[in-house]
This record gives structure tokens, sequence and C-alpha cells, in this order.
């Protein structure tokens, strides 16, 4: 939140939460974890949901499916099966009209709080069933007889603080919201018609109705958006679109592409031409290629980059890792082979003799083409004229290394491109620093990957399948969810995988890999695998980005409940890359609706963007606001495709804003500015 001067000698906004009364060293460090430090920091912790003391029910009149606010007097409180702090906590509780039951998962530290005789106040979801009552894992308070009537917050909690602690420091806050300066332009307020900060926050905490609260929640969900958008246009600008660039003859592509042994399909000749007119323009290109695993993305690369060596430029294709650099090298060798173009590789683990040679030839122009990893952004890497920059799987880097890369040129072109199916909605947020390209058509020929759902008791004919492709000569994958196993969590890890991989097949060659393995112990095992050395590979997602082994005709995935839509396309992406037909095994323990309804729609469609959007509709845009922005700080309200009327506002504010100011210099933009620089200064994805 914004800070103004505070002048008083008390407990103010930004006082640390020690000062507040009740708040002692175990309580600080509870808060911590939730992010707040100061008072002020409550403001910023949203309400999952609110309860609407106004509507009270009695037990007898509760519906299944719907929330309430219940007071009624605890009557026991046993733990139920498991183990340690793992065991369920059953609450028996009763009004004069009926009994119901309060159950909290993992809720062994909760049971001296719940003692026969005592009256609480419940809010949560009810579930009527054959008269049995329950409402699982409810807020709770003790009932206050002289507490009025309202709507109170539901705040998320972490461990040592109650719903009482954070309405109290949320309500200490909110008696010095005079202290809180103007955060949004007056102009953005003025065009989307919004409430002022103070009452903004006043109704996200304890909205007075359901008016306030909607102008709360759009007021704050609007300064979200226009932030991030303001921040990626800056960084759009400063880093890349909109600067001048040199302007390339593009005559010479059609004689790279009438070189290969197949016709671009239309997706690739649209995406093409797209990278040809920024590359002809005398502006740099900032673009960004999605398509799916196969779709041809390193062919319209590498038309690119022909571009560039015909008109006297160097290229620099990045790649995550060395493996996967060396795999794109020998791909690039074979599209270049007659062209004349000098290819050279260059990784952290090659010898020193080698990055010599390499270096040598990029400062005096004699490799017209360097593909490697994180090596070609190293200090003594010096380009005679780079004038092109690829990066591959874009997520994997962020701004700041494609900017050091771009950096090593003088305003080379930047193209940079995912296999990561991201629905426009999102994308034109998350990338919004880069024009977008998509080839969403797969070249022809190509055999689709058959997918089928096994549930726990049909998993053994997973592994049956697998073991007779194994045996007739191909590879596979096994991919479990996490690493080792876990009390908390029923699902299986890579490493028990692994052990019982080995128990089954004993004469067959497994290999294992994960993330908490350093970057030469992968690297090894999939150098095994690749080579045809592993007949099986068991990992967790670490190898969803990989490279191409063509035998491989086999993508297990275990509890594929615990994987989204988009994450388990990637992984299927693994197989399906020879000529062998191939198979993507689905085994789900879970029997929910929602597990069932994504494993049939990976069962009936192999287009990444289709499954991305479903993803989206299914599990929200929390995945991509997390993991997919590497470094954007999350949204805790907005939704872009919920509130993209919102988002479409503040997008066009945002640019009304810096057609007038857009250095963010003018007087009554400048808190505005200081606030965002504060705001995204830790940011990887941008440069403000």
């Amino acid at each position: 939140m914004a800070q103004k001067t505070n002048s008083r000698n008390s407990i103010g906004l930004y006082s640390p939460v020690t000062d507040v009364k009740g708040v002692g060293p175990k309580k600080a460090e509870a808060f911590l974890r939730l992010g707040i430090e100061k008072v002020a920091d409550v403001l910023d912790l949203y309400p999952r949901e609110y309860e609407d003391l106004r509507n009270k029910k009695q037990i007898c009149l509760l519906t299944d499916g719907e929330k309430a606010v219940v007071t009624a007097r605890v009557l026991r409180a046993t733990l139920g099966r498991g183990f340690g702090r793992k065991r369920t906590l059953h609450v028996l509780a009763e009004d004069d009209t009926g009994r119901m039951e309060a159950l909290f998962f993992n809720g062994t530290y909760l049971l001296p709080q719940f003692k026969a005789g005592q009256l609480f106040r419940f809010f949560g979801k009810v579930k009527a069933e054959n008269g049995r009552v329950t409402m699982f894992h409810p807020s709770y308070s003790a009932a206050d007889p002289d507490a009025q009537d309202g709507i109170l917050p539901v705040y998320p909690l972490t461990r040592g603080l109650t719903q009482k602690d954070v309405r109290n420091l949320s309500g200490k806050a909110l008696e010095h919201l005079d202290e809180l300066r103007e955060t949004l332009p007056a102009t953005a307020i003025a065009s989307a018609n919004l409430c002022g900060i103070d009452y903004a926050c006043r109704n996200i905490h304890y909205p007075e109705d359901d008016g306030p609260f909607r102008a709360a929640r759009y007021r704050l969900v609007y300064e979200e958006l226009f932030y991030l958008d303001t921040a990626l246009a800056l960084s759009r600008t400063r880093g890349g679109r909109g600067r001048t660039g040199r302007s390339f003859d593009t005559s010479f592509a059609k004689e790279f592409t009438d070189r290969l042994p197949y016709k671009l399909t239309g997706a690739q000749s649209r995406a093409l031409s797209e990278i040809l007119a920024d590359m002809q323009s005398d502006k740099a290109m900032n673009r960004l290629v999605q398509g799916d695993v196969g779709s041809g993305k390193t062919a319209v690369a590498c038309a690119a980059m022909f571009t560039a060596y015909k008109n006297g430029s160097q290229s620099a294709f990045m790649a995550p890792t060395d493996i996967l650099a060396r795999q794109h090298f020998e791909t690039l060798g074979k599209l270049f082979s007659g062209s004349g173009a000098h290819i050279e590789l260059l990784t952290s683990s090659m010898t020193s003799a080698e990055k010599r040679r390499v270096l040598k030839g990029l400062a005096d122009g004699s490799v017209d083409i360097a593909v490697g990893t994180h090596a070609l952004i190293s200090d003594n890497v010096v380009y005679k004229d780079l004038g092109l920059v690829i990066t591959d799987e874009q997520h994997r880097f962020g701004v700041s290394q494609r900017e050091t890369l771009s950096a090593k040129g003088v305003s080379p072109d930047v193209l940079v491109m995912t296999a990561t199916p991201i629905p426009r909605t999102l994308a034109v947020v998350l990338y919004a620093d880069l024009d977008i390209s998509i080839i969403d058509e797969l070249p022809p020929g190509r055999m689709p990957v058959e997918t089928t759902r096994y549930d726990a008791a049909g998993r053994n004919n997973a592994y049956d399948l697998l073991e007779k492709e194994v045996r007739s000569g191909r590879q596979a994958y096994v991919v479990a969810p996490f690493i080792e196993d876990s009390e908390a969590l029923d699902a299986y890890s890579a490493e028990a995988l692994f052990e019982e991989v080995k128990s089954r097949f004993p004469d067959l060659k497994c290999g294992l890999l994960h993330g908490r393995m350093s970057q030469q112990e992968k690297d090894s095992v999939m150098e095994r695998f690749y080579s045809g050395e592993l007949q099986i590979l068991v990992s967790t997602v670490v190898i969803e980005v990989g490279i191409d082994v063509p035998n491989a005709t086999v993508m297990l995935i275990e509890n594929s409940e615990r994987f989204g839509l988009a994450q388990m396309h990637q992984l299927r992406g693994r197989v399906g890359r020879g000529v062998h037909k191939s198979y993507c095994l689905i085994i789900t323990d879970s029997d929910s609706e929602t597990a069932v309804e994504r494993a049939e729609i990976m069962c009936s469609t192999t287009d990444g963007f289709v499954i991305a959007n479903k993803d989206l509709e299914i599990r929200g845009p929390g995945e991509f606001f997390g993991y997919r922005q590497h470094g954007l700080p999350q949204l805790r309200l907005a939704d872009p495709v919920k509130h993209s009327a919102v988002a479409v506002q503040a997008l066009r504010d945002v640019k009304a804003m810096l057609a007038k100011d857009p250095s963010l210099c003018d007087p009554q933009n400048a808190y505005f500015a200081e606030c965002l620089r504060n705001k995204y200064m830790q940011s990887d994805r941008l440069t403000l």
C-alpha cells in the first residue's frame, strides 16, 4: 500500500505489527509468513470470503451446498483416524434446533480450542445428507453475545494465527486510512470512474453492503491490471518493441524455404511472414512464437537466421539446457547443410580450448550462428555483429537474461519461442512486451499420440502396455508429481516409482530424473536415455521441456489429477516424435468430477490451444499467473479472463497516459511512478 508521511507518535499504518497490542514475537513470525511486517501490509491480504452475520441460520434450516453462519454449543471434540498432526478433528455441536459436525482436516492442533459447553460461531459450506449435517473446515470464533451483526472478512491463515488476530490487525489498519496516499493517477480514476483508495480498502475488508463491495473490488482489480499493463508497456518500449533496429533484406528467406525437404504449413508461413515484416522494418523485432511441440517453430527460426546470415549479421540461439542446445545444434547443422553458414556450439560444459576457438570466431565474425546455453551471455563473449537473438522455451529465461544477450549487439532483432500453449486472453497480458505469432497447425503426416485414461484398478494394464513397447525396442517415460513421499499427500513419488519400476522390470535399464539433481547429473541421465542406454526414465515434470527422443513411445503419468491440463499436454509432447505409434497413459486415483473431466479432455484432443483454454476454464489463470509469469508479482484479485472488460479499460487508460507522458515525468504521475518502481523493482520479467 502507498505511504503518506506519518507524523503521529502513536501507532500508525507503517508501524511494525509488534507495536500492536497482543502481537508478540510468535504472532509476528506467523504474520510474516503471510507477508505482513507492518500494519499497512494487512490491507493487501484480501479476504478469501465473508461471513454475512445479518442472515444467521439455525441448524434445522441448513440446506446442502449453502454457506452459512451457525451459533452452536460444543458437545464434544474427538480426533479421527490417522497419526500425528494429520488426524481429522470432529467437533459435535448443537443449537436449540439440532446437531451438526464441524470437520477439520489435519486438525490435531485445534483440539485444545474446543471445550465442551463453549459457544462458537461457525461459518462454512454445508453438507446435508441423510439427516446428517456437516461443515468442512469452517472458520470459527468464540460466540460474542455483544458482537454486532454485519459482514466480516474471512482471511487466509497460517499456523499460529486466528481470524480474530487478523481481524484485529485489519481493524487497526482501517483506523489509519487517512495516512494513505492515492496510488493511481487522477486521469485514470476519472476515466474509469473509480472510488478512492481509502473507500476501496475499507469496503474490501469490511463491506457495508453489496454495492460498496463491488465498487471496492472493481477499483482494486483495475489497479492491479493498470500497474501490470504500465509496467509491461514500459518494459516493451525500453527493453524491446519500439526501439530503432536494422532493416534486413528479407528476400533471402525464400532461398532457405525452397531448400527444405518439405513445404511449410499455412501457420508456419503466416508466422514467418510476420517475422520477416519485422526484420524488414526499421524497428527492432521483439516477437514471441507460440506453437505446439512438433509444429515447426525451429524451421521458421532458421529461416530468420538464414536471412540474418545473408545480410552479413550473426545470430545467437539460446536454449535452457546443454543437451537441448546440442540437439538444436545438430538440427541446425542439417537444415543449413550446404548453405555456407558457419555454425558453432557454446556451452559451459565445453573444454577451455573449445570455448576459446568459438569465442575467437564470434569476435572476428567467422562464426555466423552460435547455438548455446547461458554461456552465450557470459561477459567474455563478444560478437562482431549480432543481428538476431533467439531464445527457446522463453519462460525458462527472465527478460533480463534475454536483454543481456541482446545488449551484445547493436539493436538486434529478438525472437523468443515457446511450446507452452497459452490462451490468447492471457498471452496479451503475460507477454505484453512482445508481439505474438501463433503456429497452430502440425505438419502433415505426424502420427497422433493415442491417449488412454486408467483408474487405480487398471494401473497394471497401463504398465503391461509400457512393458510391451519397451520389450519391442521402444523407450518409455514414467512421470510422478513429487520427488519424494509425503505424509500429507497421498500420491506416488518419483523415488518410490523408480524403486517400483526396477522391481517390476529387473532386467530393464531404468533411470531417475528430478529437479534436485544438479544440471550435470540431469544432463547425464538425459544423455543416457537419448542414446538408448536407458529404456525407462522415471521423472518429475522436469522433463516437461526436454529433448527429442524419437524412440520413446510411451508417456505414463501417475496421479494425473495432480497435474494441469497444459502440463500434461507438454508431457505428452515428449512422445510421438518418431515413426512409431505412441501412447500417453493417464492414471488417476481420483474419481472426482474435475479429475475425470480433465482426463477425458486429454483423451479427446491433441490441440494444445484447445487444452490450454479448457485448463483456463477449469482451473482459472492461477498457474499462468504464478509459474508462467517467471517473476511478475502475483495478481491477488484480478482475473484477466473474468475481468476482461476491466482489463480492456485499464489497458486503454495506460496507453492514453503513456501517449502524453511516456516516461512518467509529469508531476501528476510522479507518485504513481514511484509506487510502480517499488512494486516491480524485484521483477526479472521487467525493466522499468
